[in-house]
């Protein structure tokens, strides 16, 4: 039963978040989704209904030694670079009811170190 709450908490901040979070697209929505053994992140753009870039943990380029935190610095990176190619530059962080903590934080930061502005 613990975990059904945790699950139904994390969707009530999400919820919460999310009514105030929105992406365009000049400043999409970086989301960014956390399961138990990968990380994906996405650039949205809410008006137009359409994911613009996506990145995430499974993928060969993400792929390699380290822990799960280094892997979701590799996603950060990633979504960085292929936003650059997209022609995005600035983007709202959508970190989907959890807290900016750990493997949230790590991609949130090297998307910012990749040039991203969120």
């Amino acid at each position: 039963m613990l975990a059904a709450k945790k699950r139904e908490a994390r969707q009530r901040r999400h919820r919460r978040v999310r009514k105030r979070v929105r992406g365009g697209a000049a400043r999409p929505r970086l989301a960014v989704y956390r399961s138990n053994r990968h990380i994906y992140a996405q650039l949205v753009d809410d008006v137009g209904g359409k994911t613009l870039v996506a990145a995430s943990s499974l993928e060969a380029d993400a792929e390699g030694k380290g822990d799960k935190k280094a892997a979701a610095k590799r996603v950060g990176e990633l979504i960085a670079s292929r936003a650059k190619e997209a022609g995005v530059e600035r983007a709202v962080l959508d970190r989907g009811g959890r807290l900016y903590h750990g493997r949230v934080r790590s991609v949130a930061e090297a998307a910012r170190e990749g040039g991203l502005q969120i």
